[in-house]
């Protein structure tokens, strides 16, 4: 579990991807630092939103393999040498919790499509997929590249799709990636895993076992 607070921008230095489809698999080396302070083997490590687990490291970096349903699911197959990507490790119990429940699980690919610069903020326009366009929500929260962000408002589109914009202060753009995203460029999108989980009890119509039920005569 993170909470959508960046710690650190790693810097990808190598990215081996072999097969396709099905039998396809990735291994990603990332150069950082602050996020392998107290690092192990099978930690999990946030990147770009991604959650991965951490097979190898040293003062300089980790190792995470990604597999097929990773890089079917997220923007990371695309990743290439030096790309700038966000890293956060899990969540302590012990710290401020600054952001939202992210979970590290992308559930859909959104696409940049405006860039607005104004004095003190870059407002950026997102296109969802329908996956994640349903629980977006004025004033909500939604993952976008592992950042926690607020959403400034929302316009539905067809087939279930949306545009969404958020508000960039000058440190987010500092010390995350957002700062360098343009119009084109894709994104991991992860919703909120709140809404998600009351949409399921709606849909499902099962009673709580915490409500006294009303018995029949």
């Amino acid at each position: 579990m993170f909470t959508g607070i960046v710690e650190e921008i790693g810097r990808v230095r190598t990215f081996v991807a072999e097969g396709d489809g099905a039998a396809a698999s990735a291994r990603l080396h990332v150069t950082c630092s602050r996020v392998v302070e107290d690092v192990a083997i099978g930690d999990s490590i946030a990147v770009d939103g991604c959650c991965l687990t951490v097979t190898e490291f040293d003062d300089a970096g980790f190792t995470a393999d990604l597999m097929a349903e990773t890089l079917r699911a997220t923007s990371l197959g695309g990743l290439r040498t030096g790309d700038p990507v966000n890293l956060e490790r899990a969540m302590r119990t012990d710290a401020r919790f600054g952001g939202h429940l992210v979970q590290g699980h992308v559930d859909a690919v959104g696409e940049v499509v405006a860039r607005d610069d104004q004095p003190g903020t870059v407002l950026l326009t997102i296109a969802a997929p329908a996956e994640v366009a349903r629980y977006l929500v004025p004033k909500g929260s939604v993952t976008v590249t592992g950042v926690s962000l607020t959403v400034v408002d929302v316009e539905r589109t067809t087939a279930g799709r949306a545009t969404f914009r958020v508000g960039l202060i000058p440190h987010t753009l500092e010390v995350t990636t957002l700062g360098v995203r343009t119009a084109g460029d894709r994104v991991n999108l992860e919703a909120d895993v709140v809404a998600k989980h009351v949409e399921h009890l709606l849909a499902g119509g099962a009673p709580s076992p915490y409500v006294p039920q009303q018995q029949a005569p």
